[in-house]
């Protein structure tokens, strides 16, 4: 990449690119399953569902649920003798990205079909794509929170003799300069 980078500087940075990638195509198919769910709640001929606010709401909670509730940080494997544990959090992504899907596919069936449905079953669409994208992002914010806390509570750094907790990179850097031993426990 550049001239000055190490080949792992350079793997980092590809590797944060592919993932801002692959984040951005999430968020592009959660915009299209609001669309498509907008667009059938708008054939509903109910004036709340039929305005541009509402269309726009239902894009964005599309991008935003897909966004944040896909990718969620897992919790740290536990010992091979211990039971594994269900994680709630990705359980809740988990159902919260397959009702999300499941209104979006129930309203282009209905599009493309020009099927119409009667009014309760366009509410429950609407209940399941509300309910998912709900949960998708909160699943989101309470895996990122969560996987910061460890983070934080793991970066602990002794250099001869004595603890600090401070940023891992620059007490790293610091003992590597200075020629000393930096352990992270």
């Amino acid at each position: 990449m550049r001239e000055g980078n190490t080949p792992m500087q350079d793997y980092v940075l590809i590797s944060r690119l592919a993932h801002v990638i692959e984040r951005s195509g999430l968020a592009m198919a959660g915009a299209m399953c609001g669309t498509f769910v907008a667009a059938q709640m708008s054939k509903a001929n109910v004036a709340l569902f039929d305005s541009g606010g509402f269309i726009a709401l239902m894009v964005l909670t599309g991008i935003t649920g897909f966004y944040l509730g896909v990718d969620i940080p897992r919790l740290p494997a536990s010992p091979a003798r211990e039971r594994p544990k269900v994680d709630p959090v990705e359980l809740l992504s988990a159902t919260g990205t397959f009702l999300a899907a499941v209104a979006a596919l129930v309203s282009v069936y209905t599009i493309v079909l020009d099927e119409v449905p009667q009014r309760v079953w366009e509410f429950v669409v609407a209940s399941w794509w509300l309910g998912g994208v709900t949960m998708q992002i909160t699943a989101g914010f309470i895996g990122r929170q969560r996987a910061s806390v460890d983070v934080a509570q793991r970066v602990t750094i002794e250099m001869e003799g004595y603890r600090r907790d401070c940023s891992r990179g620059t007490v790293i850097e610091i003992a590597l300069a200075e020629g000393r031993p930096a352990h992270i426990s």
